[in-house]
């Protein structure tokens, strides 16, 4: 009986590379690491309201130089005018993630963000807090009226 050789695994990320990488070259991205590094290349608070959608590199002339490259963001609506003020020190932290003058400048596009980030649901109040401050409105005369006072009261001790 022959027994089957080990089995070699191979992580999800290489057996993807090539797909993701053929995605990312179609909007005109030299390095994915752009796009999922980005908080680490823009700074946090670039990064949470924007996120880059795509490069736009200028035809070649031939016996020029390379132009550099026009890297498009998507921005959320008020922020787009900070962005856009804080320009040349983006352009400064990109290009010094390539290593090279690889963007000259960048394009805004207003638009909501394609990843969101999932808003903190409220914890219900202690059962406890809002029992003694229940106690505190007999006053109220409607059951349901008090109950739902009784929970504020205790959402905003809380905080």
């Amino acid at each position: 009986m022959v027994r089957p050789g080990p089995i070699s695994a191979k992580p999800l990320s290489i057996l993807l590379n090539d797909v993701f990488s053929d995605a990312y070259a179609k909007q005109g991205f030299a390095a994915r690491e752009l796009v999922t590094r980005w908080a680490e290349i823009a700074g946090p608070e670039v990064a949470r309201f924007s996120e880059p959608m795509k490069m736009q590199w200028p035809r070649p002339v031939e016996g020029q130089p390379q132009e550099p490259a026009t890297l498009v963001l998507r921005v959320e609506g008020p922020m787009a005018l900070e962005i856009q003020h804080s320009s040349d020190r983006i352009l400064e932290r990109v290009n010094r993630f390539f290593g090279w003058h690889a963007v000259g400048r960048l394009a805004l596009r207003q638009a909501p963000l394609s990843r969101r980030e999932r808003p903190v649901r409220p914890q219900a109040p202690d059962a406890g807090a809002v029992a003694a401050i229940e106690k505190t409105l007999s006053a109220v005369e409607d059951e349901a009226l008090r109950a739902a006072l009784a929970r504020l009261g205790a959402s905003i001790k809380r905080n």
